[in-house]
């Protein structure tokens, strides 16, 4: 198994592409630290890795919280010694509204999840990464962040951060044995494009994600882990600083 041996701690892996990522990386042989903040999913997909015959722990932390990142870095240095892989997925969409009617708490919040958190691991697990001389970290962010999408312009600003907190970072750690990427889904079949595609109905309009479905249809949250698994693995040794596009033809 390509993975044998590696760790790899997974934020948001009681759901959606952070569960499938969970078992593909497991799958491949990787010990995994299950992060979430739902405790209940969170346990489910432990119990899903462990029937599939792999090794992990569930780690149940809210991702904006400097006190809880410290800690799930830590149970896996305490548990298994280090840290190889990080997906570092974890996030939130915004209600669909008009600019003007988004409120600034629901501002604070996405940023606090979407850009603080994945900063916050990053920069705990970079501390062990360095240490250890290597490590690959896959950051979720979006097609939104490479382009935009109706009535969602805070959610795209979030992701536009993802993806300038990779290259920045992946740049600074070319030189030092660290691989940093980043991942964009686009029109995933997840409980978050359920809850934004009832949204949009309610308000009567039917995103461009969904009218420009090329190959019609969403993806299954497997297709993505795969894409994970391989950015996790030796077979991406060149790739840093990648804003990898897996949307089916979305942003064409």
């Amino acid at each position: 198994m390509e993975l044998a041996g590696k760790v790899a701690v997974i934020t948001g892996a009681g759901s959606g592409i952070g569960r499938a990522s969970s078992l593909k990386l497991a799958g491949n042989g990787a010990k995994v630290v299950l992060v979430d903040f739902n405790q209940e999913t969170g346990e489910e997909t432990l119990n899903l890795v462990k029937e599939q015959g792999g090794e992990g722990i569930f780690v149940k932390a809210d991702v904006s919280k400097t006190e809880d990142v410290q800690n799930y870095v830590k149970s896996a240095i305490d548990t298994y010694g280090r840290i190889d892989i990080f997906f570092n997925n974890a996030g939130v969409i915004q209600r669909f509204a008009p600019f003007t009617a988004v409120e600034e708490s629901e501002f604070d919040r996405i940023m606090s999840i979407n850009v603080k958190g994945v900063f916050l691991g990053m920069k705990y697990v970079l501390k062990v990464m360095e240490e250890q001389g290597s490590g690959s970290i896959i950051n979720t962010a979006s097609t939104a962040g490479v382009r935009s999408e109706h009535s969602v312009a805070i959610y795209s600003a979030s992701k536009h951060a993802v993806i300038g907190l990779t290259k920045g970072a992946a740049l600074e750690y070319a030189k030092k044995g660290i691989r940093i990427n980043a991942l964009c889904p686009g029109g995933v079949k997840t409980t978050l494009t359920t809850n934004v595609e009832a949204q949009f109905a309610e308000g009567g309009y039917v995103p461009e994600e969904v009218s420009n479905m090329r190959m019609g249809r969403y993806a299954d949250p497997a297709e993505l882990a795969e894409m994970v698994a391989y950015l996790a693995s030796d077979k991406a040794s060149y790739m840093t600083g990648s804003v990898v596009l897996v949307d089916g033809g979305l942003t064409l």
